[in-house]
């Protein structure tokens, strides 16, 4: 059986959290930084999940590193299950193996069911180059933000630090 850790490099702690994955004899740790404050692009994670094997173990440090959402846990628990392989979350100590197990997959399924469907939804962040260029135009920033898709006060928020 391989065990495999991964974390998510988010603060200071991050780093003893590597450690201690060591210490629990994970034979492999995988670090990630997010692309961007607040971004949940976890590429390194998906390719541990393609790559992970029969009989194999992911080990996380707390079940939060899987996900901003219990949806994106539950995506992360099928994808091990159809590879064969199990999670192990040191804090609370848990493990998909046996009963506790089930548990876990009823609680996240439990917290899914009520949680809001768009949390994961992410705004594209508007470019103030784009926001100039269709100001120059002479687009108002009503009309800008409705083209960009993104808020009035984004808009103006944007015209205002070019401008300064």
């Amino acid at each position: 059986m391989l065990r495999i850790g991964y974390v998510r490099l988010r603060d200071a702690d991050s780093a003893n959290e590597t450690a201690a994955l060591k210490a629990m004899g994970c034979h492999v740790v995988r670090a990630e930084e997010p692309v961007a404050p607040g971004a949940d692009d976890s590429t390194v994670l998906f390719s541990i999940l393609d790559f992970i094997g029969v009989g194999d173990q992911l080990v996380v440090p707390r079940l939060t590193q899987l996900g901003a959402s219990s949806r994106c846990m539950l995506e992360v628990l099928d994808r091990l299950e159809q590879r064969g392989a199990s999670l192990f979350v040191c804090e609370p100590e848990m493990c998909t193996k046996g009963p506790s197990g089930a548990a876990l997959r009823a609680a996240l399924e439990a917290v899914s069911a009520i949680e809001p469907a768009g949390l994961n939804r992410r705004r594209r962040p508007a470019a103030t180059q784009e926001i100039r260029d269709l100001q120059r135009a002479g687009v108002g920033p009503v009309e800008i933000a409705r083209r960009l898709g993104v808020s009035r006060m984004t808009v103006w928020r944007k015209l205002k630090a070019i401008e300064a």
